[in-house]
C-alpha cells in the first residue's frame, strides 16, 4: 500500500471518528439537557460538550471544503470552542467540588476570569494574526492555519487551566466518602481531560511537523479521537448520575438505549456515507442509488442487531438483579389500563350479545356505594333507566351468589326487559352486575349456551378482580411514592466530607423533599413515639420558644406547634364533613389529633381510601407551609 492510500485511508478514518465525536458530544448533550439540566455539575459539563462540539463540528465541515480560503472561516469559528474549552473546564471542576460542600469565592472568581481570558482569545483569533495566522494545507482536504507569536502563550493557558481543572476533579474525589461516589469521581478524574485533548490544535506546534510526517501526525490524531470518543462516554456516563433521583439501575439502562438507539446507529449511516466509493458509477448504478440502498439497509440492520443485542446488554447493565429486572419487564407487558380492561369488557359483553342474539347489554360496578355504568354496547338509556332505582342492589343481594360446581348452575334474574347476573370475585362477594336484553320471562339457554355464557362471564368476572387488584397496587404506590422518592433522594446523593458540620434549621422546612416526610412522621406520633421526641422538628425556634408554656418538655412543645398549626388550617363558619374546604382540617385533626383509623375518617368524610391518601398528602404539605410561615415569624420576633 503506498504513501497516497495510507493518507487517504487515514483521513477517511478521522472523518469518521471526528463525525463520530460530534454525534455522540451532541448525543451527551442533548441526553443530559432533557434529563439533568437542574444539577449544577450537568450544566457545567453542557458548556463544556458545547464548546467541544463546536470544535468537532468544524472539523466535519473543512474536511468537506475544497480550499484553503473556503477553510478559512470555518478554522476560525472552530477557534470559539477551541478558546473556551479551558474555562469551561474550570467551570466544571468547580461545579464538582462545589457539589462537595467545598465552596470558594476565589476558584469561583477564576472561573468567570478564565472566561474573560477565553473571549479575548477568540477575539485575537479573528481579528488579528497575533494567535493563529495565514493557513497551511497537510494533507488533501486537511486545512489549518500556522501558530502566530502569542500562540504559545495560549497553549500555556489552555494546559494550566486543564491541569488545574483535573487538580480540583482530585480533590472532588479525596473528598468522597462513600464507595460509589468515589468510584464514579475516579471515572472523571481519569477520563476528565479526554475533550481537551482532542480539542487542542497539536499540528500548530512546530515540533509536531518538523519531526513527523502528515502520516504519523493523523495516525496519532486517529488513536487520540478514538481515546477520546471512549472517555467523552464515560465523562458523560458519569455525569448523567449527578443529582438523579432514580436507581442506577434505571440511569444506567436508559443512557445505554439512547446511545445505541441514536448515535450507534447515526454513526453506522455517516460511516457508510463516508466509505461508499466517491466514483460515478458502481455495478452499473449511481453512487447516489448505491449510497440511497446502503443506509436503508444499514439503518435496519443495526436496529435489528440492537434487538439481537439487548438482551445481553441488559444483562451486562445490571448483571445482579437479572432476575428481578426480567420480572419488573413481564410485570410491565402484563399490567393493563384501565381502558385496557374496560375493552376487555366490552368485547366481552359483545361476545355475549352476539351469542345470545340480543342487541344491548350492560356492565355495571360497586363504586363508593353507588353504581356506575363500566361498558354498555346497544342503546345507552335502556341501561342507564335499568340502574338508576336503589332496589337495583337489594335485589342482587336476594339473589344467590353461590353457582355451584358447574356453568349449568347459572340463574339469571330479571328486570325491566334485562336477563341480570351478579359478578362475582373468588370469595363470593359481588363485584359488578352483568345485564344482557331479554326476549322472555325465563332465560331458557341449551347446555351449550350456558357453556359458553359460563366461560365468557368467567372473562368478565377476572377482568374486574384484575381492575381492582391493580387500583389497589397502584393505590398502594401512590402511597409509597414520596418514600421511594425520599429513599432514591438518599441513594443517589454523594455523601462527602465537608469542610464544617453546618446545620441548617430552616432548610428542614424549606427541602421539599425532606419537610413533608418530617412532619408527617411527627404527626403519626402525635401522642407519643421516636419520631415525635426525635423529630428533626425540635431544632426549630418556634418549638424553643415554647418549651417555658409546656414545662421544659420537648415533646411537648412539639405537639403544641402541631395543633396550633392545624387550627390555623380550621376555616370559619360551622364544621363539616364532607365540605370540600374542611377537608385539610378533618384530615388533619380526625386522623392525627384523634388518632382515628384511616378506614373509619374516611368513611366519615364520605370518601373512597386511595382518594383519602391523595387528600391526606396536600394536608400535610399545607401544615408544612404553616409550620414554615410559624418559623419565620419565630425568627422576625428575635430580630
Amino acid at each position: 500500500m503506498d504513501e497516497t492510500t495510507i493518507t487517504s485511508v487515514l483521513v477517511v478514518s478521522n472523518r469518521i471518528l471526528s463525525s463520530a465525536s460530534l454525534i455522540i458530544g451532541f448525543s451527551l448533550l442533548v441526553y443530559i439537557l432533557t434529563h439533568n439540566f437542574r444539577n449544577s455539575v450537568a450544566r457545567a459539563f453542557c458548556a463544556l460538550l458545547t464548546f467541544v462540539i463546536i470544535v468537532y463540528s468544524g472539523d466535519v465541515i473543512i474536511a468537506n471544503v475544497g480550499s484553503l480560503d473556503q477553510a478559512a472561516p470555518w478554522l476560525r469559528l472552530q477557534w470559539l470552542g477551541i478558546a473556551f474549552v479551558p474555562a469551561a473546564y474550570l467551570h466544571f471542576s468547580d461545579a464538582l467540588l462545589r457539589t462537595t460542600n467545598a465552596i470558594s469565592r476565589g476558584r469561583r472568581a477564576l472561573v468567570w476570569t478564565a472566561y474573560l481570558v477565553s473571549a479575548v482569545c477568540f477575539i485575537l483569533v479573528v481579528s488579528t494574526s497575533l494567535i493563529v495566522r495565514e493557513g497551511m494545507v497537510l494533507a488533501p482536504r486537511v486545512y489549518q492555519f500556522s501558530a502566530g507569536p502569542l500562540f504559545l502563550v495560549f497553549a500555556i493557558y489552555f494546559f494550566a487551566a486543564t491541569l488545574i481543572s483535573v487538580v480540583n476533579t482530585w480533590s472532588a474525589r479525596q473528598r468522597c466518602l462513600t464507595s460509589t461516589s468515589r468510584r464514579r469521581m475516579t471515572y472523571l478524574t481519569l477520563s476528565v481531560t479526554a475533550p481537551a485533548a482532542g480539542v487542542f490544535p497539536y499540528m500548530l506546534i512546530n515540533t509536531m511537523s518538523m519531526y513527523l510526517s502528515t502520516n504519523w501526525v493523523l495516525a496519532l490524531t486517529l488513536l487520540g479521537n478514538a481515546g477520546i470518543l471512549f472517555m467523552t462516554t464515560v465523562v458523560g456516563y458519569s455525569v448523567a448520575y449527578q443529582g438523579v433521583l432514580l436507581p442506577d439501575r434505571v440511569v444506567k439502562h436508559s443512557l445505554i438505549t439512547y446511545l445505541l438507539r441514536g448515535p450507534l446507529v447515526g454513526i453506522g449511516v455517516i460511516a457508510l456515507m463516508l466509505i461508499v466509493p466517491h466514483v460515478e458509477v458502481i455495478l452499473g448504478l449511481s453512487r447516489d442509488t448505491v449510497l440511497i440502498f446502503a443506509v436503508a439497509m444499514g439503518i435496519v440492520l443495526f436496529q435489528v442487531a440492537i434487538d439481537l443485542a439487548k438482551p445481553y446488554i441488559g444483562r451486562l447493565a445490571y448483571s445482579k438483579d437479572c432476575d428481578e429486572v426480567d420480572w419488573i419487564e413481564e410485570l410491565d407487558r402484563r399490567l393493563l389500563t384501565t381502558t385496557d380492561l374496560e375493552q376487555l369488557l366490552e368485547n366481552v359483553l359483545i361476545a355475549l350479545c352476539d351469542l345470545l342474539r340480543v342487541r344491548s347489554g350492560f356492565i355495571v360496578t360497586m363504586e363508593h356505594q353507588e353504581l356506575k355504568l363500566r361498558v354498555f354496547c346497544g342503546p345507552r338509556k335502556p341501561a342507564h333507566e335499568c340502574i338508576s332505582g336503589s332496589d337495583l342492589i337489594e335485589l342482587m343481594d336476594s339473589m344467590p351468589s353461590d353457582r355451584g360446581e358447574g356453568a349449568l348452575q347459572i340463574e339469571f334474574g330479571v328486570r325491566d326487559g334485562y336477563w341480570l347476573l351478579p359478578l362475582l370475585n373468588g370469595d363470593g362477594a359481588t363485584i359488578g352486575i352483568l345485564g344482557i336484553e331479554s326476549w322472555g320471562v325465563q332465560a331458557d339457554f341449551s347446555d351449550e349456551e350456558r357453556q359458553a355464557i359460563s366461560s365468557l362471564i368467567s372473562r368478565a368476572e377476572r377482568a374486574l378482580q384484575d381492575m381492582r387488584l391493580q387500583q389497589e397496587v397502584f393505590t398502594t404506590l401512590q402511597r409509597l411514592a414520596p418514600e421511594l422518592e425520599e429513599f432514591q433522594r438518599w441513594r443517589s446523593t454523594p455523601r462527602y466530607a465537608p469542610v464544617h458540620p453546618v446545620e441548617n434549621i430552616e432548610g428542614i422546612l424549606l427541602n421539599v423533599a425532606d419537610a413533608p416526610r418530617v412532619v408527617k412522621d411527627a404527626l403519626t406520633h402525635y401522642w407519643g413515639g421516636p419520631k415525635l421526641s426525635q423529630s428533626p422538628l425540635l431544632r426549630l425556634r418556634v418549638v424553643k420558644s415554647a418549651l417555658k408554656e409546656c414545662d421544659g418538655v420537648p415533646s411537648k412543645a412539639l405537639r403544641s406547634l402541631l395543633n396550633k398549626a392545624t387550627e390555623r388550617l380550621r376555616p370559619s363558619g360551622e364544621r363539616s364533613l364532607t365540605a370540600s374546604e374542611w377537608v385539610i382540617y378533618n384530615i388533619l385533626e380526625l386522623r392525627f389529633i384523634q388518632g382515628q383509623r384511616i378506614r373509619d375518617v374516611a368513611s366519615r368524610m364520605a370518601m373512597s381510601e386511595s382518594d383519602f391518601y391523595r387528600k391526606q398528602r396536600i394536608a400535610i404539605e399545607e401544615v408544612t407551609k404553616t409550620i414554615a410561615n410559624m418559623e419565620r415569624e419565630a425568627q422576625g420576633h428575635e430580630t
